[in-house]
């Protein structure tokens, strides 16, 4: 018997396993159909998740964090009971300049975009801005909801820079705008998308989910078969807006990095997790200092699907 789960996403790349673990029946092989939402903003897809109309979110290791924290933007119930079960990559971040932007120095005085001011990818951005030498009193800041609004915001020239994740930001320098900096180069380990559900939901399924892992495991390691190059490549083309065959070939050197590309063991990665607590740590308005990622993971379900 085949379970559905209800899976809500942010639109972009990253869902690449996802693709794959579709169409190479993966899902149903491991007992399970994926229903897949887009998601047009991290409150939404929180939301959705914390009121069980979500059974899985693809989301970044922040939002976890920060709503377990009580630290969120969006509107939920008390006790959201959320946990990550899986990690998918490093977040694939890059800072994107608008028309004209060439360096971080163009980018005082001028408006920049974040999906929400208390999100983790927007304090990747002010941590970004910090080590490039520009105050946040120099800028300001514009909620624009996730990558792909972002993304479209640029192209408009409504913002002179945003954090984009692949290959949003490969796309954008296809249309002449620069890329300032890649995350990962300058913040090191950092755990970005990561699989997302509610304990309680998690401990009434455990067979579908481990079934999720299982089956998204084996999508990774199809992906990076050379032999399957041209199916990945198929799969961004006919799933991502504005993709090309050439910028998936460009789209795939990143996804599919031996180094820094999805984790081929679906880890959550400890160095990672502490890096956004770190941020978090710093940038939140609480203040309050985060240190321990154990407090907002489970890998025990991941243990289960892969034995290890």
């Amino acid at each position: 018997m085949t379970r559905d789960l209800a899976v809500i996403v942010f639109p972009g790349g990253f869902n690449l396993p996802i693709w794959a673990a579709e169409r190479q029946g993966f899902f149903e092989e491991h007992g399970v159909r994926v229903v897949l939402t887009p998601t047009p903003s991290s409150i939404y897809q929180i939301q959705g998740l914390a009121e069980g109309r979500f059974d899985i979110a693809m989301t970044a290791f922040d939002n976890v964090v920060a709503y377990q924290e009580g630290q969120g933007e969006a509107s939920i119930p008390p006790n959201p009971d959320m946990f990550a079960f899986m990690g998918s990559d490093n977040g694939f971040l890059a800072v994107v300049g608008g028309k004209q932007v060439r360096s971080f120095a163009e980018l005082k005085g001028k408006k920049l975009s974040v999906d929400a001011l208390t999100t983790g990818y927007a304090f990747v951005l002010r941590e970004l801005l910090a080590r490039n030498g520009i105050a946040e009193s120099e800028v300001t800041f514009d909620r624009a909801g996730g990558a792909l609004s972002r993304f479209q915001e640029l192209l408009k020239g409504t913002h002179a820079g945003t954090v984009l994740v692949t290959p949003f930001d490969l796309l954008a320098m296809s249309k002449g705008h620069a890329r300032l900096a890649l995350a990962h180069e300058q913040l090191g380990a950092y755990q970005g998308v990561v699989a997302a559900a509610r304990r309680s939901w998690a401990r009434q399924n455990e067979s579908a989910l481990v079934g999720f892992i299982r089956a998204y495991h084996a999508a990774v390691g199809f992906l990076y078969d050379p032999a399957n190059r041209d199916i990945a490549q198929a799969l961004l083309v006919a799933n991502v807006r504005a993709m090309t065959p050439v910028l998936a070939k460009q789209s795939l050197a990143v996804l599919l990095d031996g180094e820094s590309g999805f984790f081929k063991d679906v880890r959550l990665d400890q160095a990672g997790m502490e890096t956004v607590l770190r941020l978090r740590s710093k940038f939140s308005e609480a203040r309050r200092v985060l240190s321990d990622p154990a407090k907002y993971v489970d890998t025990s379900y991941r243990q289960k699907a892969l034995g290890r």
